[in-house]
């Protein structure tokens, strides 16, 4: 089983969010990850920016940047 790992760039820094992530839901308020050794964590002002299958990784971005 391959699961996908959720990173946001900061000040030119790819940084790593949450690693091993069984699940991403979209939340009128941002978004929210669910991983498959944490329970749920939100993040406010968030959006997906784009997903690589290939390299497993969801791009997020803060809105309004």
């Amino acid at each position: 089983m391959c699961q996908m790992n959720a990173v946001v760039e900061r000040q030119g820094k790819v940084e790593l969010l949450r690693e091993n992530l069984t699940r991403l839901d979209v939340l009128p308020e941002g978004i929210r990850l669910t991983t498959l050794f944490e329970g749920p964590v939100d993040f406010a002002d968030m959006r997906i920016d784009s997903i690589d299958f290939l390299a497993g990784k969801a791009f997020l971005q803060h809105q309004g940047i």
